[in-house]
């Protein structure tokens, strides 16, 4: 696959290292220079002066290295006086092969599993975090920034995605379950242990009631459904009758359990349960009654307007410094650092659990960090990489040139005396 060049940013300090790199050279050119100078007017006067073959050799020397040293120097960044010598230009000729080597590098030497192992145990990272945690303003940090991240989290979401979403996520759950039998399951539970009698006690006392409070009603419809002429005493005796034998029918209920109302109330009850369970036409009807139900206006809207409603909830009790969600946050973070710190044997587990957690990233990243650090390079503008390294890394590299005329100058006078204490001997 091409790479396209990429130009590296500006370094923070670019002119001055450049301006600096320069003065530099200047230096080291100089120096070259006045080994030369004195080299020449030596070599001339050297014939009438010979004491001056200790300068000439000297400044000889000088020259040769400072030579050297400029042509090794020069060779990393570019050709020599544009002359394409082998071995020469190796940043920019050779850069692709320099990332490879700095991501293989990198690969085996800082990401090794022994490496980050060993830095991770010096780190106690459990520990520091449990120090962390522990402290209360801390605590409040992270409710503080919980808050934030759960803020823009509503705010990032799509109310009209979300609504769709809920919306099909509890109609799909709701059309899912057949409405009859759940409603059976229900009842049994409810129904156990006799308990649905108390639902027909409370229905006794609420007829009882309704009863006391309609009497006339129940007296006036008795007159109006005899005959005309049925005598007044009749009417009211057929009152009496049939009020004497509610009020007995009730108290009756009422007080026996074993009343056969209540056995037949029992009977109707197992009954309808067991319909509402396996009766085909019973879970037809229910599931008719939750298509009109959840095809409701009302419905629709209560789905649509939910989302809106934990949306405000949320974004009003995130945006409060003193709501309950960031208070019990901050209280959950800080009592977790308090109790890790008192507990030796989950911190030693907690620090495992981080080693092991970061092995295992590095273990399946390394390599891609690798390869990310060899394309990167790969993709750097050879010149602009050349230029950007020289004026990081140039002006150290100056002072080689000019050790190198020093150490050369010394060496060839070094090598002159002696060379003269052997030739007299």
């Amino acid at each position: 696959m091409e790479i396209g060049r990429l130009t590296l940013p500006p370094l923070r300090d670019e002119e001055e290292k450049r301006v600096r790199l320069e003065k530099m050279k200047r230096v080291a050119t100089g120096l070259l220079g006045v080994a030369t100078l004195i080299f020449v007017v030596a070599r001339i006067f050297e014939a009438r002066y010979p004491w001056l073959g200790f300068i000439r050799a000297t400044a000889e020397a000088a020259m040769v290295g400072a030579v050297a040293d400029w042509f090794a120097v020069t060779a990393l960044f570019r050709y020599p006086m544009g002359v394409k010598i082998p071995h020469t230009a190796i940043i920019p000729n050779r850069k692709d092969r320099i990332g490879k080597s700095l991501g293989n590098f990198v690969q085996n030497n800082f990401l090794s599993p022994p490496v980050i192992s060993a830095k991770l145990r010096e780190a106690n990272v459990a520990l520091r975090l449990a120090q962390w945690l522990a402290n209360p303003d801390h605590g409040d940090t992270v409710g503080k920034h919980a808050a934030a991240a759960v803020t823009g989290l509503v705010q990032v979401l799509r109310d009209e995605e979300v609504q769709e979403i809920i919306e099909q996520s509890v109609m799909g759950r709701v059309r899912t379950t057949q409405v009859a039998p759940l409603m059976g399951s229900v009842l049994t539970l409810v129904t156990a242990e006799n308990r649905h009698q108390e639902l027909l006690d409370s229905a006794i006392r609420l007829f009882d009631r309704l009863f006391e409070e309609n009497r006339e009603v129940l007296r006036a419809k008795i007159t109006q459904e005899t005959p005309w002429w049925m005598p007044t005493a009749v009417n009211e005796e057929i009152y009496k009758r049939i009020a004497r034998g509610i009020e007995k029918t009730l108290v009756e209920v009422a007080h026996d359990p074993a009343h056969p109302l209540r056995g037949r109330f029992n009977e109707a009850v197992a009954e309808f349960v067991e319909r509402l369970k396996s009766s085909p036409e019973m879970i037809a009807r229910g599931e008719a009654l939750k298509e009109e139900v959840l095809g409701h206006p009302a419905v629709r809207a209560y789905s649509a307007g939910l989302w809106a409603d934990i949306k405000a909830s949320v974004l009003l009790h995130s945006a409060d410094p003193e709501s309950e969600f960031r208070r019990r946050v901050g209280s959950a973070v800080t009592r977790f650092g308090g109790s890790l710190l008192e507990d030796e044997e989950l911190l030693a587990k907690a620090n495992g659990w981080v080693e092991q957690a970061v092995l295992y990233v590095i273990e399946q990243y390394r390599h891609e960090v690798a390869d990310l650090i060899e394309t990167t390079v790969q993709a750097w503008d050879p010149e602009d990489t050349t230029r950007k390294i020289e004026l990081q890394i140039g002006r150290d590299l100056q002072y080689i040139r000019i050790n190198g005329t020093l150490v050369g100058g010394l060496v060839g006078l070094l090598i002159y005396t002696v060379s003269l204490f052997f030739g007299a001997g």
